[in-house]
C-alpha cells in the first residue's frame, strides 16, 4: 500500500477519529455481511423502516463474535428511522444510568410519540437488579433495546428480557464480505479518500489477517 506523493490527503485528514468509526454505516444498505438478517421484510428492517404512527418491530438480542456488527446495525437502525439513540455499556452503566435512560425514554415519547433506541453493549455483563430495570420501558414500548453479547444469551440473560426480546445470531464476515469493507473505505470520503493505493497482497493479507473481524480489518488497514 503507497500513498500518493501529491495530494489526495483529505481522508486523512479527519483527526484522531478511528477509521472503524468514520465508517460506521448510515443505513442498513451499507451493512456489510449478515444479510441472512437484512432480507426484506426482516425484523431489523422493519426496526430501521418504522415511522412514528407504525414504529414497527420489537426488541432484539445480538448474538455473535466480535466485530461482526452489532453495534453497527443498531446504530444504522437509529440513523435510518430517526429515532432517538441511545448506547450504554455494561462495563460502565449502573442501574440509576438505566432508569434515567427509561424516565427520558417515557418523557420523549409522551412529547413527541416516539420510541427511543437503546443499545446495550455487553448485557451479559449485566447483573439481574439491572437488567430487571430495563423490563418497564421494553414492556410499555418506551424503548426497542437492541442488545448485544458474545456469549449465549440463555445463559446471562433474565426470562422476562428474552421472552419480550427477538433472539438474532450473528455470523463471521466472509471474505468478500471484508474485501468490499476494505475497498470501500479506501475509496470512502469517511474514509480514505483514495489519499492511498492499496495492492492486490496488502488487500488480501488485510482480509486473510481480520478472521472475520470487520473492526479488525479497518484496524490493519488504518495501521
Amino acid at each position: 500500500m503507497r500513498a500518493p506523493t501529491t495530494g489526495g490527503r483529505a481522508g486523512l485528514a479527519q483527526g484522531s477519529v478511528p477509521l472503524a468509526v468514520r465508517m460506521r454505516p448510515t443505513s442498513l444498505d451499507e451493512v456489510a455481511g449478515q444479510q441472512h438478517l437484512l432480507g426484506r421484510g426482516s425484523p431489523l428492517v422493519q426496526l430501521a423502516t418504522g415511522t412514528r404512527e407504525n414504529p414497527g418491530g420489537v426488541s432484539v438480542i445480538l448474538w455473535g463474535p466480535p466485530g461482526t456488527g452489532k453495534t453497527t446495525l443498531a446504530q444504522a437502525i437509529a440513523r435510518q428511522s430517526g429515532r432517538e439513540f441511545v448506547e450504554l455499556s455494561a462495563v460502565t452503566a449502573g442501574v440509576k444510568d438505566v432508569r434515567e435512560v427509561m424516565e427520558k425514554a417515557l418523557t420523549h415519547r409522551d412529547l413527541y410519540g416516539s420510541t427511543t433506541v437503546l443499545f446495550l453493549d455487553e448485557i451479559h455483563r449485566f447483573s439481574k437488579a439491572q437488567q430487571d430495570a430495563l423490563l418497564p420501558g421494553v414492556e410499555n414500548g418506551w424503548v426497542i433495546l437492541i442488545a448485544a453479547t458474545t456469549e449465549n444469551p440463555s445463559f446471562s440473560v433474565i426470562s422476562p428480557l428474552l421472552s419480550r426480546s427477538l433472539l438474532l445470531t450473528l455470523k463471521p464476515l466472509t471474505d468478500e464480505d471484508l474485501g468490499m469493507l476494505v475497498d470501500r473505505a479506501v475509496e470512502d470520503p469517511r474514509g480514505l479518500g483514495g489519499s492511498v493505493v492499496l495492492g492486490d497482497e496488502a488487500r488480501s493479507a488485510i482480509v486473510r489477517l481480520s478472521s472475520g473481524d470487520a473492526r479488525r480489518a479497518l484496524t490493519a488497514l488504518e495501521a
